[in-house]
C-alpha cells in the first residue's frame, strides 16, 4: 500500500470516546480539559469498573506507530500533526503537556479495541504526589505497572507502536533518548481494527488540562523493540 495516500489525516479526522465539555483544536493543536470523575479501568478484583476517559482516537485496521510529546501544563494541546500509514505497520508518537497535581491525574497514549480490551500509557500523579511513568493492560481485567518518573512530569514523549499482535510503548524527556515502557502482547481481539489517539483522565476530580503536540503516525522499523 501506498502509505503517501494517508498524508492528508489531520487532528479534524479524529473522533471523541466520552467527549469532554472542554476542549477545542486551535492551530492544530489540541485543548482538552478533564471532566469529573473520569477513567479508563477494569478492576482486577472485579470491581470499580470504569469506561469514562477521554480518548481522541483515530481508527486504524493495521499495524501502526504512534507518538507524542506531553508536556502537562495548564492546557493540553495537539500541534502540528503528519500522519503516514502502512497496511502491515504503523507508529505512534506524540509530546503531552499537563499541570498534573491531584491523585491519580493521568495523560498519554491509548489503544483500544473495546471498554475490555485497550492498552494506555503515560504519565499518572499518585500518593505523596509523585509522578510515576506506567501503563494498563486490560483483556477483560486490568493490569497496572509503574515506575517513578525522573524527569519533568510537565513535558514528555509517548511512543507507541503496534506489529501484528504486539505492541511496544517508549517514553523519553528530551525526545532524543528513548526508553523501553512495554513489550507485552495485544488481547485476541487486537487481530481486528483498533481506535488509537491521545488520552487523558482524572478519577478524583476534574479540570486537568493537557496539551498533544507533535503528533504522527508513521511506519515503525522492521524491529519495534530495538529501533530508537
Amino acid at each position: 500500500m501506498d502509505s503517501s495516500k494517508y498524508n492528508e489525516i489531520s487532528l479534524s479526522d479524529f473522533k471523541w470516546t466520552n467527549e469532554p465539555k472542554n476542549w477545542k483544536i486551535v492551530n492544530q493543536s489540541l485543548e482538552v480539559t478533564t471532566d469529573d470523575k473520569s477513567d479508563y479501568w477494569q478492576g482486577p478484583l472485579g470491581n470499580r469498573d470504569h469506561t469514562t476517559g477521554h480518548l481522541y482516537g483515530i481508527e486504524l485496521k493495521d499495524d501502526f506507530h504512534f507518538e507524542d510529546l506531553a508536556e502537562p501544563n495548564v492546557y493540553s494541546h495537539l500541534s502540528p500533526v503528519f500522519f503516514l500509514f502502512n497496511q502491515f505497520s504503523k507508529k505512534e508518537e506524540v509530546c503531552v503537556e499537563a499541570d498534573f497535581s491531584h491523585l491519580y491525574d493521568q495523560a498519554g497514549l491509548m489503544i483500544y479495541f473495546d471498554d475490555k480490551h485497550w492498552l494506555k500509557a503515560g504519565i499518572e500523579y499518585m500518593h505523596g504526589g509523585q509522578p510515576m511513568i506506567g501503563s494498563v493492560l486490560t483483556n477483560e481485567r486490568s493490569d497496572w505497572g509503574t515506575g517513578v518518573f525522573t524527569g519533568n512530569p510537565r513535558k514528555f514523549y509517548l511512543r507507541m507502536s503496534r506489529k501484528g499482535d504486539v505492541a511496544c510503548v517508549k517514553y523519553s524527556t528530551d525526545n532524543e533518548l528513548w526508553t523501553l515502557l512495554r513489550l507485552c502482547p495485544l488481547p485476541l481481539c487486537a487481530r481486528g481494527p483498533c481506535v488509537v489517539g491521545p488520552m487523558c483522565c482524572t478519577p478524583t476530580r476534574q479540570g486537568l488540562h493537557v496539551t498533544f503536540s507533535n503528533i504522527s503516525i508513521t511506519v515503525p522499523g522492521d524491529d519495534i523493540l530495538h529501533s530508537n
